[in-house]
């Protein structure tokens, strides 16, 4: 049986490391999304006045709302068990505030995935 692993990543910053990390399990592939979350809009609120044509200043005044959401999927439950590990060596403790949501879903079939390209 293979697992997905969907971890959404609280702080953008820690990206780079956590990416470097599930590599280093042996991952095979991640996929990464930028995402946001209701309460960070809701925080953030939605602006309906950026101009047409922003100015520098107006681009480094944004601040950054969003997640990293990153995918892969093991064909263990082990490499899965891993994953969270190396995650929680990066984040700390997945049970505290402001660290993220990692979840390990069990897959029926999964197709497409052992094509032998190692260039992906």
């Amino acid at each position: 049986m293979s697992y997905l692993v969907v971890f959404v990543l609280d702080d953008p910053d820690l990206c780079e490391n956590v990416l470097e990390a599930w590599e280093n399990t042996g991952v095979k592939g991640i996929t990464i999304m930028e995402s946001t979350g209701l309460n960070r809009v809701r925080r953030a609120g939605i602006r309906d006045d950026v101009p047409l044509m922003p100015s520098f200043m107006d681009l480094i005044k944004t601040r950054e709302t969003h997640h990293r959401t990153l995918f892969s999927v093991v064909e263990t439950e082990d490499q899965s068990e891993q994953l969270l590990k190396a995650t929680e060596k990066i984040t700390g403790d997945l049970n505290q505030p402001h660290t993220g949501l990692l979840f390990i879903v069990p897959l029926y079939k999964v197709y497409g995935i052992n094509k032998g390209d190692e260039s992906r």
